[in-house]
């Protein structure tokens, strides 16, 4: 369709040339906690020829030694705590990827020994970790960058860019939010059911990058109010729970929903789940005074776009739908996100997913939680830092 082909070739990214990295000088980089995420984190640092692997720590004795190993990454001093690692080394920056209730206490005492924090997502459980999260970063005067790398992707930056430049007017109201009909991720152990360790659950481990991908659209303004549900009726049941076994220690939730109130007069419409009866908990759709964007919901929900994108308006009076192909994003985005943090702790800055914004959407995962266990409407402060 020409309509579609003429808003692509608007927006699409000109192609530049890749920056050339300068290996003479090494970043020093450390890992904290060696489960499966960090074999992605290992796997881009490995690429870069800037990056010198210097160090690991991990709780479980010998699971750093394992993981190196692996890897084929020799020479790196292994110890039995994030404490002990950053005491005992000096280091440029960090992988924070341990389990979700210690995201807060790793980040924050890297920062205080100097050192920049790549951050795995979700940032932390509570609103109170993400406050102290910021106001380390800023003593330190250090940088901390969010591990989300659907942002990097060309489909994401494609909606941000519609927004921005006003195709869809002004913004009133959004339905967002993900799915999965069974992916209660259960394949690594327990770390991610239990509440001591996850502190969340479909809301902080997918729900947050459902929550970016519209607010980093719309320049994140502030939330004001939520009222907030969730549940978790398959992850305690027998009949429905993957891992039977484990039905008597789900602490966390698999499914949550809200209803958020944003600067600006924007509402927030928003549905997440690991497991449910349905396909889908439907569509995103960004509604727009001048226009409307709708972008297909996933199988298997982690942070993607599920097909062609459709936009709404009216043309000379004319109601329309055009069809936004696709775009295939050259690199790997774990890799993306990886590099832009490099760039930024070599150029001291600014950090490529800034707790500023990331502290909004901890304050309305921790809204929720809060809202669902009052059962009523709360308002969400946030302090000034």
């Amino acid at each position: 369709m020409g309509d579609s082909k003429k808003i692509m070739d608007e927006y699409k990214k000109k192609p530049s040339d890749a920056k050339k990295i300068d290996a003479s000088k090494k970043i020093r980089v450390g890992i904290i906690g060696t489960g499966w995420i960090a074999d992605a984190h290992i796997a881009s640092y490995l690429k870069m020829p800037d990056v010198s692997l210097v160090a690991g720590a991990d709780l479980v004795p010998g699971k750093a030694e394992a993981f190196f190993a692996k890897h084929g990454v020799k020479n790196v001093k292994l110890y039995p705590s994030h404490k002990e690692m950053l005491d005992g080394e000096k280091l440029d920056a960090v992988s924070v990827c341990t389990y979700n209730a210690t995201h807060a206490e790793c980040a924050v005492y890297a920062l205080e020994k100097g050192v920049n924090v790549l951050l795995e997502k979700p940032m932390c459980v509570t609103l109170d970790e993400a406050v102290a999260i910021v106001k380390a970063e800023k003593k330190s005067k250090k940088i901390v960058s969010v591990g989300f790398q659907p942002r990097f992707d060309e489909n994401m930056k494609l909606i941000k860019k519609m927004v921005e430049r006003g195709e869809l007017g002004e913004i009133y109201y959004i339905q967002t939010g993900g799915g999965r009909r069974r992916g209660i991720p259960t394949p690594f152990g327990t770390s991610f059911i239990e509440k001591d360790t996850a502190g969340l659950g479909a809301l902080g481990d997918i729900g947050c990058y459902s929550l970016d991908m519209v607010l980093n659209a719309i320049g994140y303004p502030k939330p004001l109010t939520v009222t907030g549900y969730k549940s978790n009726f398959f992850g305690k049941s027998v009949e429905y729970s993957n891992k039977p076994e484990y039905v008597d220690i789900f602490g966390v939730d698999d499914f949550a929903a809200a209803f958020i109130r944003l600067e600006g007069g924007i509402i927030l419409d928003f549905r997440i789940a690991w497991a449910m009866h349905p396909d889908t908990t439907g569509d995103t759709v960004i509604y727009g005074k001048k226009a409307a964007l709708r972008i297909p919901s996933t199988d298997c929900w982690n942070g993607s776009v599920g097909g062609e994108m459709t936009l709404y308006r009216d043309v000379a009076g004319v109601q329309t739908e055009t069809k936004i192909p696709i775009l295939e994003t050259e690199n790997d985005l774990f890799d993306m996100k990886i590099r832009s943090f490099l760039d930024a702790v070599k150029e001291n800055g600014p950090s490529p997913v800034p707790t500023s914004q990331i502290i909004y959407n901890q304050a309305i995962i921790d809204g929720i939680s809060r809202s669902a266990e009052l059962g009523k409407e709360i308002e969400i402060k946030i302090p000034k830092i």
